[in-house]
Formats: structure tokens, sequence, C-alpha cells
């Protein structure tokens, strides 16, 4: 019931933000910001041949990723590239800087939802406790994406499948959330945009599955829409608070 629903966890992209350009689009620039901090270093690397082996072994990774609901992360995916090119292994800190050059791109671009932030006030007014669980491939991106776009006073927890180790819809990840409450799974909402991934991974561990369908038109959800269901579906997240009280 519904009406049992005492917390919300949150899907990131395409449910609390968006990005207003798709990241193949900002791809080859991001590469190349990445690119040019590894020769700044010293690194002596071809350029057409990182770009294209990277974009490659990225490429391959995702679909891996989606098969396994394992997150190797693209630190593996980058220090893997450059033991194969016999270059020198990256310190901590020149991977991370090399990642936020790679992530700067992409996080210029996503925004909040307009209706994310006065949706969260009206469940936040209520009692409701929220958390956010994101599938990516990057932790430090997704804390960035969170803060620049105010969502952290909200949130008990911002766990990413980066951080982890595994993905959506494996249901421990949501296992996490549901030991940071301390509540059942009945008493638990997950609102997410990917049928494959936040509903089916909500409906495996045994939480309230809401699809919100705003930037649910993609291949994905195609694939999926004659065997995964929600509980629920919203076009906005406007409509949830109402959904959760009236119920």
């Amino acid at each position: 019931m519904v009406s049992e629903i005492k917390a919300v966890i949150f899907d990131l992209g395409g449910t609390l933000i968006y990005s207003d350009q798709a990241w193949p689009d900002l791809m080859q620039t991001a590469m190349q910001e990445l690119l040019n901090y590894l020769q700044d270093q010293g690194l002596s690397i071809k350029t057409d041949r990182f770009l294209k082996e990277f974009d490659a072994r990225l490429q391959a990774y995702y679909v891996q990723r989606d098969a396994e609901f394992v997150e190797y992360t693209t630190a593996h995916v980058l220090r893997t590239l450059l033991a194969d090119m016999d270059q020198p292994a990256l310190t901590e800190v020149q991977m991370t800087t090399a990642l936020r050059q790679l992530y700067a791109v992409s996080q210029a671009h996503w925004q909040p939802e307009e209706d994310a932030l006065p949706t969260l006030d009206r469940l936040q007014a209520t009692g409701c406790r929220m958390g956010i669980i994101s599938n990516a491939s990057d932790d430090a991106d997704v804390q960035t994406l969170v803060d620049k776009a105010g969502l952290r006073s909200y949130m008990d927890f911002v766990l990413s499948s980066a951080a982890c180790g595994i993905r959506k819809p494996n249901p421990l990840i949501f296992q996490t959330g549901l030991d940071e409450w301390g509540l059942a799974p009945a008493q638990v909402a997950m609102v997410g945009d990917t049928l494959g991934a936040d509903i089916l991974g909500a409906r495996n561990a045994g939480l309230y599955s809401i699809w919100i369908t705003r930037r649910a038109d993609k291949a994905a959800n195609r694939d999926h829409a004659d065997t995964v269901q929600p509980d629920a579906v919203i076009a906005t997240l406007a409509e949830l608070p109402g959904l959760l009280s009236n119920s």
C-alpha cells in the first residue's frame, strides 16, 4: 500500500536532473580534455590512437555492465588502457584530476528539473525520508551533479554504482538504502525513468516502483515495455506528493 511509504529513493539522471545535450554528442570534446591533461602530465600518447581506443573500450564497457550489473568504473577502463599502451600508472591525484577533466564537459549540461526542488520541499515537509541511487561509472561525477543541482540537503544518502560496484537492478544496491533507514522494502518507493534498472530493480527488492515517463522515451525502455510493469506511473515529479498522499 502506498499509504505505508515512509521514504523515497530517486534515480538521478533523467529523473531529478536532465542534460540538454546527449553524452555521445559530448564524448569527443570530453575525451580530448582528458587527453590534453594526460599529455600535460608527460604521457607520450598518440592522439588518434588514444581517442579511438578509449571510445571503443568505453562502449564495450557500457554493454558489459548492463549485462553483468557490475560497475568497474571509468577509472578502471582508463587505467587498463594506459597499461596496455605501456604508459606509466597515474597517481591517485592524477587519476582524480583526469576524470574531473573528462566529466566537467558533461557536467556543464546537466540541470535540475524545474519541479525537482519544489517536489523535494513538499516531501520533506511531510517527514518523508529521501535518498538517491544512481547507475554511474564515476562516483565523484554523481556527487558533483548532486551538489550542482542543489539536491544534497534533501538526501540521507547519495549512492552510485561506481561506489558500491553493483548496478541497478541488482537488489543488493537497494538494500543499502533500506539499511540506512531501517525500513522494510514495502515502506520505500523507488522513482526512476528506466524500466530495466529502476523499476525492475525496485520490484526485485520489494520496493514500490514508480516510473516517471517525462524522459523515458528511449530504446532501453521500449525493450522492456511488455515485461516490466511499474506499480505506478507519473509524467512529472510534481505528481509524486499527490500520489503518495492520496493512495
